[in-house]
């Protein structure tokens, strides 16, 4: 995962995988110049509409989370904040009951 991190391009990932973080980039800083075209190297590696469509939708929720976030003047947790919602994540999974 640090490697994609640091640079995607000399990372371990497969390239299907690297094909889809390239596109979330572009959807995430170009996508009002975005065209058909973007997509094509994500068909070449086998993505399917469904699968992009999901890409599209969470890197769209994470930017307007991120913005609410800022606008609304919510503080980020603490490190210590983050240590304990990632041990009880771990121990119970994402869904709350």
């Amino acid at each position: 995962m640090w490697g994609a991190l640091r640079d995607l391009e000399t990372s371990a990932l497969p390239e299907k995988e690297k094909a889809l973080l390239r596109f979330v980039g572009i959807v995430n800083k170009e996508s009002p110049n975005m065209t058909a075209a973007a997509m094509k190297p994500l068909y070449d590696v086998g993505w399917t509409d469904e699968a992009i469509y999901y890409a599209i939708t969470v890197c769209a929720l994470f930017n307007f989370y991120n913005r609410w976030i800022d606008a609304s003047g919510v503080h980020p947790l603490s490190e210590e904040g983050h240590r304990q919602g990632g041990k009880r994540t771990a121990t119970h999974g994402y869904v709350r009951k």
